[in-house]
Formats: C-alpha cells, sequence, structure tokens
C-alpha cells in the first residue's frame, strides 16, 4: 500500500533485525508469542462496553475511505493477506490444484499488465484446506511461498476427544503444512473454565511445534463480546500465534465489533507482554469494500506493523473475484462481469 519510502524501509528492516523483532507498538519492538502463565485475574477484569464498541466501528465505517490509486494499493495489499479458503464437503484434488493455482496468479496477466504491477509479483498469503488435501497443496504450490494451513481439531465443531484432535494437527505438521487452524471447545467458554481451555491450547500449541497456530475462537457462538474479549486473552496467553474470529460455519461470522474487541485485545497483551499475536478475521468477507474496513481497523488499532500476512490474514474463499473486478475498474473504468474472474 502506499506509504513513506522510509516507513518502508523500516518495516523492512524490522522484519529481518537480528534481536526477533515481528512487529512494533508505540514504537516498541515486540517478539513472536510464546505464552505466559495464565493470569485469572487478567481475564476475570476483562469488560467491554458494547455500545460503545459499536459506535466505534460505525465511525470508523462511515469516515475511512480511500479513492483511486490509492484504493487499488489496498486492495493489493488486501490481496498478500488471504488465506484462500476451501472447506466444503466435495472438495476434490482437482479443486484444490485449481485453488492453488489461483492463489499463486490471483490477478489476470492482462489485468497485471494494466496496473502495471507484473515486478510485484503478488500472490495471495496461504491456501487453506482439509487435512485430506494438505499434500496436494503442497505440491501445487511448491517454489511459490504460498503457504499451506490445514484446519484441524475437530474442525468446524471442535468436539472430537483431546487426544484425536492433537493427533490430528500432528498429522498435518508431519505431512508439511505450514500453519495449523484449530478450533477451541467453545463450552470452556461458557462455563468460565479458563485453565480448561488454557490448557487445551497450550497442548494444540506443543503438537504444532515451530508450525505457527491460527486459534479460532468462534466468535459467532460466544454469546458476548466479553467473553470474546476472554477466549482471546486465554488463547494468547497459551501461546497462540494468531487468533481467528470464526470457521466460517457458524450463523454469524467476522463483524467489525468482535474485531475491535479482538484487535484491542491483542494491543493490550502486547503492551502487557511484550509479544505480538497475529489477528484474522473469516467468514463473509466477500467484497473489496469490506476488505478495506478491515485494513483500515488493523492500521488504526495496531499499526501499519500490523498490515502485512505475517501478522493479519483475511479468510475468504469469494473474496478475490470482486477485488479483482474493482481493480479492473480502475484500470479501465468499467466494471467486468464476475464469470471473467473465476475463483478456481
Amino acid at each position: 500500500m502506499p506509504v513513506e519510502h522510509n516507513e518502508s524501509r523500516n518495516r523492512a528492516r524490522l522484519e529481518t533485525r537480528d534481536d526477533g523483532a515481528i512487529a512494533t507498538l508505540s514504537g516498541r519492538p515486540l517478539l513472536r508469542n510464546t505464552g505466559i502463565p495464565l493470569n485469572l485475574d487478567w481475564v476475570g477484569e476483562a469488560r467491554v462496553n458494547t455500545s460503545a464498541v459499536e459506535r466505534r466501528v460505525q465511525s470508523q465505517v462511515a469516515r475511512r475511505t480511500v479513492k483511486k490509486e490509492w484504493q487499488a494499493a489496498w486492495l493489493l495489499r488486501a490481496i498478500t493477506c488471504i488465506d484462500l479458503t476451501t472447506l466444503s464437503g466435495d472438495d476434490t484434488e482437482e479443486r484444490v490444484r485449481r485453488l492453488c493455482a489461483k492463489g499463486r496468479h490471483p490477478i489476470q496477466q492482462e489485468l497485471e499488465r494494466k496496473l502495471g504491477i507484473e515486478e510485484l509479483q503478488i500472490k495471495v498469503a496461504a491456501i487453506c484446506v482439509y487435512h485430506t488435501f494438505v499434500e496436494t497443496a503442497l505440491h501445487a504450490l511448491e517454489g511459490s511461498g504460498v503457504h499451506v494451513a490445514a484446519v484441524s481439531t475437530g474442525f468446524p465443531a471442535g468436539l472430537s476427544p483431546l487426544a484425536e484432535r492433537v493427533a490430528e494437527i500432528r498429522r498435518s505438521v508431519e505431512a508439511g503444512a505450514h500453519e495449523i487452524d484449530v478450533v477451541i471447545t467453545r463450552a470452556h467458554v461458557f462455563g468460565g473454565r479458563w485453565q480448561a481451555l488454557y490448557d487445551e491450547i497450550a497442548a494444540f500449541k506443543q503438537a504444532c511445534g515451530s508450525t505457527h497456530m491460527k486459534v479460532i475462537l468462534g466468535t459467532g457462538d460466544l454469546m458476548t463480546l466479553r467473553n470474546v474479549a476472554r477466549a482471546s486473552l486465554v488463547a494468547m496467553m497459551a501461546g497462540a500465534d494468531f487468533i481467528k474470529t470464526s470457521t466460517g460455519k457458524e450463523p454469524t461470522n467476522a463483524t467489525l465489533p468482535v474485531g475491535l474487541v479482538m484487535t484491542r485485545a491483542i494491543r493490550e497483551y502486547a503492551l502487557q507482554t511484550g509479544m505480538a499475536v497475529g489477528f484474522k478475521p473469516a467468514g463473509g468477507i466477500r467484497t473489496a469494500k469490506q476488505s478495506i474496513d478491515w485494513l483500515a481497523m488493523i492500521k488504526e488499532e495496531l499499526g501499519l506493523s500490523w498490515m502485512r500476512s505475517e501478522m493479519f490474514r483475511l479468510g475468504a474463499s469469494g473474496l478475490l473475484g470482486d477485488i479483482e473486478r474493482q481493480l479492473e475498474h480502475h484500470a479501465t473504468g468499467r466494471y467486468s462481469a464476475e464469470h471473467r474472474h473465476p475463483m478456481a
């Protein structure tokens, strides 16, 4: 996205610092999250003013917008943060291979030429699949730099026995998945069983080893924003590399109020511990405008160093097509038909 050149150079230097910093907040370098002991006082003190959250979100959507070449740049940044996802019961190896091909080259060559961005080599952040298709995706993405993320732990309900969920993580790690998306037991949140939730996520983290772990909270099932805040804190204390809103299978998935609560929990955790946790909204994000809304929230709440795939992802299956249409309009002044931008 357009930023001053010196800021771009500073961020590039930050990403390769010898001290291992992966982000900054208020000028403070932050390390990758390794977790901390469960702090029940901190969790119990979490409060959320729902009305204030809703007003803040409405204000942001009303006043934050970008136009013309700036909009195109933000949309290109959004593409690089997408976890392109297929999690359907009728998935096949051929569908996964086609999705991987789209992930490697998300923008048509002709459109790249019109935009003058060929040298940027834009690609998505990851392809997200069931364990069965991890090897298929790895072969299809070889040499591209696009990650393979596997959903695990009895996705989407997360109700299979703990030993089976841990074993599922290990199988995906052994198969070569770069990232694991795990699902929490929502009942632990409803019952306020924070130690049980912490122990569960810590077990998942141990099974992941050095593989990045995204913890799906299933926010559409958690009933209150206070539960979202508390579950976010526990997940981070247990070692989450990312916290993620939804499986995409709940009746309500990623919403901006939930996102605001989660990003502020990330900010609070970073300030208290010196460790950075990434954020991934997923489910129901289908339009280019929505992707800009999410990026604007990240910029305002966490800052520029979070606005990259290492710290922010958009879980989506239908978003990319609308972004392509908006980029086509920027390049030509006309909207193209949806069928000209197939996903796979």
